[in-house]
């Protein structure tokens, strides 16, 4: 029987791994069989999806073996259907619920931070802080420009850093979260700046892949190192040279992968 989405084949696929019904893997079938497991299992468990594992292993079963399905083609598309809208419903719900306490945090930081020493609010309300600045010529939004950065929460976890992968970000200034954009604008190459950039300004409450969660606020480290004329920009600028600021990818993700092999996300959504 045709199955109905890509969705309901992952879920097949993954009761590979209890279909053994053993805890050796004597070759390398049953490693990737497990491995199929174990990704798609803690796939579940991350969403608290709410699965019967005998009756997933029974469809895989009946599917390989061929045998006649205990559910119609019609009906495993509306049991899938409707699943998926719960399962919907509720992600929505958590969305909701993360965006307001995000929001609120993200709030009392930057009330509190901006009567910090060095610290200067724009109107949009954007923070930054100069460490070092520059000598050189600054940006126009129209420019591409070559950074090194780190991005975190405002709980300090890091979830992307040019730094750490040894490579600078070369980007269009207008490709970028508004905030980024913004403060390119600022700074003067060479200039060494501490961002700290308000939900509104950053992702808002779509978030970024697994590492940014809705309503957000976000620091960044930055360091302007060179703006590139426009046809070596053209060349230089690639899907996995860019910042997890992108703006125009969903994620860069996810996104590219950062130091830690994780994907982060794209700073203008990104």
């Amino acid at each position: 029987m045709k199955q109905p989405s890509i969705f309901f084949v992952a879920i097949l696929l993954a009761s590979s791994s209890f279909a053994q019904q053993t805890t050796q893997l004597k070759d390398e079938k049953d490693k990737v069989s497990y491995s199929i497991g174990l990704d798609i299992g803690s796939t579940f468990k991350k969403q608290s999806m709410d699965i019967n594992l005998d009756a997933l292993n029974a469809g895989l079963k009946d599917a390989v073996s061929g045998n006649k399905p205990l559910l119609t083609e019609e009906q495993v598309k509306e049991t899938m259907t409707a699943y998926s809208k719960t399962m919907m419903e509720k992600q929505a719900a958590v969305n909701k619920e993360a965006a307001a306490k995000n929001g609120a945090e993200g709030e009392k930081f930057l009330a509190e931070n901006k009567s910090k020493e060095g610290v200067k609010t724009t109107q949009s309300g954007l923070q930054y802080k100069v460490v070092k600045e520059g000598n050189g010529p600054t940006p126009k939004e129209s420019d591409t420009v070559v950074t090194h950065y780190r991005g975190t929460l405002i709980n300090g976890k890091e979830f992307d850093s040019s730094i750490a992968r040894n490579e600078p970000a070369t980007f269009p200034v207008n490709r970028v979260i508004k905030g980024w954009t913004e403060a390119l604008q600022l700074m003067k190459v060479g200039s060494k700046y501490q961002l700290f950039i308000p939900a509104s300004l950053a992702y808002g409450e779509r978030g970024a892949g697994q590492d940014i969660g809705p309503n957000q606020t976000l620091i960044f480290d930055v360091e302007l190192l060179e703006i590139k004329p426009a046809a070596e920009a053209a060349a230089s600028v690639s899907p996995g040279n860019q910042p997890a600021v992108k703006a125009d990818t969903a994620v860069q993700g996810k996104p590219s992968p950062s130091a830690s092999g994780k994907s982060s996300p794209d700073p203008e959504d990104r």
